[in-house]
Formats: C-alpha cells, sequence, structure tokens
C-alpha cells in the first residue's frame, strides 16, 4: 500500500463519520456538505491509499477488512491532531483552569452539576460541547440503552441505569395509576424535549420492538415547557427518572411502563489533554457523586 502525501485531513474526517455511521446520506448531513462530494472524498481517499474501504450492506454500508484496519490506526491520529489546539491553549495559559464537557444527555442534570461546582470554585471555567462528533473534551456525558465498554481506551468511564417513565397529567384519567402500557394510549398525543436526540432514539427502539408508534405533536427545548404542557392535559411524554428533574407530582404522574423494560444507561467518561489533571479529576469525582447520590442501589457500574 502506497501512503502518499497527497493525503487530506479533511478526507480522513469525512472517512472517520462514514465508518461511524454507516451511512453517507446521514454523514453528509452531519458534516453539512453534500453527498455528492462527500462520495468523491472517499472514492479519492480510496484511490490514494490503493484499496477499497467500505463495502454495500443492505441500505447501508459497511468497512472492508482493510478499510477497518485503516479505521483502528488513523482514528486515534486523528483525534490527537484534533486535540492539538487545546493542548496549545493548555500550555501557553497554565493558570487557566478550563473543563470541556461534552454534553450529549442529561444536560438538565450536567448544568446543575456545574452550577453548584462553580459555587465551591469559583475559579473553574467551563466549555461545554453538544457536537456528537466533537473529540475535544475532558468529561463527556451521554447516553445509551444499554452500554457495552469500549475495549483498549485510556478514558475512565461511570455507568448508572435510570428508569424511563410515562409522563402523564394527574387528573382523574391517570390519577390512581402507577403503571400503563403503551398500547393502550390509541391516538393520544406525545409531547417530547427537542434535542435529545439519544434519547429519542432509544425511546423509538423500544416502541418499535413492541410495536407501538408515538403520536408527536410537540417539542420544545425547554424541560420546564414540556413539564408544563404535560401537566395541562395537551398530551403525555417520555420522563428519565431523574436527569430532567423533579415533576411536580400534584400536576404529573410518573407511570411505570409495562410493555418492555425502558430504561437507559448514563455514561460519564473522562480523559484529560491537560498536564495537571487535578482540577478534572475533582470534578469528574464531583459529578459521580452527584449521580450515585441520586440513584438507588445496583444501578451504579
Amino acid at each position: 500500500m502506497n501512503w502518499r502525501p497527497a493525503m487530506e485531513l479533511t478526507h480522513i474526517k469525512y472517512f472517520l463519520e462514514v465508518a461511524r455511521t454507516e451511512h453517507v446520506t446521514q454523514s453528509a448531513r452531519n458534516l453539512c456538505i453534500v453527498q455528492p462530494a462527500l462520495t468523491h472524498a472517499i472514492h479519492k481517499l480510496e484511490d490514494e491509499l490503493g484499496v477499497k474501504l467500505f463495502k454495500t450492506s443492505g441500505r447501508n454500508i459497511k468497512l472492508t477488512e482493510a478499510g477497518d484496519y485503516f479505521y483502528k490506526k488513523v482514528k486515534p491520529l486523528y483525534e490527537d491532531i484534533e486535540a492539538l489546539p487545546a493542548r496549545l491553549r493548555a500550555k501557553s495559559d497554565k493558570q487557566a483552569v478550563t473543563i470541556s464537557v461534552k454534553v450529549l444527555a442529561a444536560s438538565s442534570f450536567v448544568a446543575n452539576a456545574i452550577i453548584q461546582y462553580k459555587k465551591k470554585t469559583p475559579g473553574i471555567r467551563f466549555y461545554l460541547v453538544q457536537k456528537e462528533e466533537s473529540t475535544l473534551y475532558d468529561i463527556c456525558v451521554q447516553t445509551f440503552a444499554e452500554y457495552r465498554p469500549q475495549e483498549n481506551t485510556d478514558e475512565e468511564t461511570f455507568v448508572c441505569t435510570e428508569e424511563i417513565f410515562l409522563a402523564v397529567p394527574n387528573n382523574a384519567q391517570y390519577k390512581k395509576r402507577d403503571s400503563i402500557s403503551l398500547h393502550e394510549l390509541g391516538d393520544t398525543d406525545f409531547i417530547g424535549l427537542y434535542g435529545s436526540k439519544q434519547l429519542h432514539k432509544i425511546c423509538s427502539d423500544y416502541c418499535d420492538r413492541i410495536g407501538f408508534r408515538s403520536h408527536d405533536i410537540f417539542e420544545s427545548d425547554n424541560a420546564l415547557v414540556v413539564k408544563d404542557a404535560i401537566a395541562s392535559g395537551l398530551g403525555v411524554g417520555f420522563w428519565p427518572e431523574f436527569s430532567w428533574g423533579k415533576v411536580d407530582s400534584r400536576k404529573i404522574r410518573l407511570l411505570k411502563i409495562t410493555d418492555a423494560d425502558f430504561k437507559r444507561d448514563i455514561v460519564v467518561t473522562y480523559r484529560s489533554i491537560k498536564q495537571d489533571n487535578s482540577h478534572l479529576e475533582k470534578f469528574y469525582k464531583f459529578i459521580v457523586g452527584q449521580l450515585s447520590k441520586k440513584m438507588g442501589p445496583g444501578k451504579t457500574e
């Protein structure tokens, strides 16, 4: 295989994104480029390497054996290059203490944890990232239906599990209910929190498994608005056990969903690009401690 100097870093970025999604159209959307440009870039990279990196698999694409080998070798190199600007900034300003947090789940919980921590340690600055593809972070909070630990990683990981309930108005229809089957809902309107992509996918996958399709009518980017809409009887919605905050039990009931074990794993990982890890480790332990307080026995790893 000829390794040619003409290989572009942008093409490596595109390759990694396509390998992650296994879908060219979705990757082009995530990268904010048109699909033909992405396809051309992948083909050019394959020409430069002299091997095929992808093969068709149904409607999606998969890495070839050579593509998988290239992915495993080039991904850590690309992440190191991406991290260089942050490393340089850290070296140039050793007095500034900034923690980068990638927030893909439990954003209300993370925001409250940061507020509490800053009260105790006012000299700490936080930089929040919500781009799924970003590799520039110290701590990442994300969610999975069932988390599978990564192999050969230098990240420290904390995992806890929370149940997903159905939030309903505390009216005569639901007042005496503690649980419910989604199939009882018929054409009941659903309300959701806009931007919670990972949770939305988890709930959609559970619904697909049991053959239920929710009738979604409204999404808001504010959890308080979602609470008020449900409390007023505009609809019902999926509600994580604690990470979106408490609900007023006088206005909203949280019902256990009986069709399947609706739950999700919240995963907190940290890796440092700084020479001094002390502040990062303290905040990591703080946020893990906050999660542990909210979870019952047997729900953390």
